[in-house]
């Protein structure tokens, strides 16, 4: 596949990228590339490998083999906790919220690892919701305050990759609204994101590019402009 961006736009490039739990083969060779600011999707029904994607991205599968270009450095054979140190924020679909400590304490706990990480004012402007709960402990939140603090957190190391997986999972409809919202600022702030998402109503608008997986392989890349004409077979291969 020809790049689209010359090198300097590019902020994450994957080439031929496999990875295995034990024996078990499950990425076939994904190919992948997002610029700088840019959003794009994994879409693909349960099982097609998006999760997994990700999590081959920060080396949390058993095995991988491949290229993985962060910025212009690969990084396959790094350990996942360097991964961090690239500029890569990852947000679980588990959330990972620490139950025992209030709102504010999860926040402030990955420390910064990189550069022009966001203050503590600036997203509690972008989640005031956060703002209004940073007493209460973790347990008290709501889902969607923990997913917005699971958010929250990366943008405070200095993460300008954005891993996002299944935010909207279970979620009410004006908290995935508001996700929207914020994922549209941040890409204007020039952060780049790469969401795994089962809900395509909210991912359609948010996305420059839509990669659709099945059985471990990308068997289509659909670029905003062309997804209108792409309706009806997405929703065939999605079975949405």
């Amino acid at each position: 596949m020809t790049s689209a961006f010359n090198s300097h736009a590019e902020m994450l490039r994957v080439r031929d990228l496999h990875a295995f739990y034990g024996e078990s083969h499950i990425l076939h060779g994904i190919d992948l590339e997002v610029a700088r600011g840019e959003c794009v999707t994994l879409l693909g029904r349960n099982g097609s490998g998006r999760s997994t994607t990700l999590k081959s991205i920060l080396g949390l599968v058993g095995r991988r083999s491949g290229s993985i270009m962060v910025n212009g450095r690969e990084v396959i054979s790094e350990a996942t906790h360097r991964m961090a140190h690239h500029g890569i924020g990852y947000v679980p679909e588990e959330r990972a919220i620490f139950a025992s400590l209030s709102a504010e304490e999860n926040l402030m706990l990955p420390p910064p690892v990189a550069s022009g990480g966001m203050s503590v004012d600036e997203i509690y402007g972008m989640f005031p919701n956060l703002k209004e709960r940073r007493n209460s402990p973790g347990t008290k939140l709501s889902g969607g305050e923990q997913q917005m603090l699971a958010m929250a957190r990366v943008l405070r190391t200095g993460a300008k990759l954005l891993l996002l997986d299944e935010i909207t999972e279970g979620l009410a409809p004006v908290i995935v609204r508001k996700l929207g919202e914020v994922i549209t600022e941040l890409k204007a702030r020039g952060f780049t994101i790469v969401l795994v998402e089962q809900n395509f109503r909210f991912a359609a608008p948010l996305a420059d590019r839509h990669y659709v997986l099945e059985h471990g392989e990308i068997i289509a890349t659909i670029p905003q402009a062309e997804l209108a004409g792409r309706m009806d077979w997405l929703h065939q291969t999605l079975g949405v």
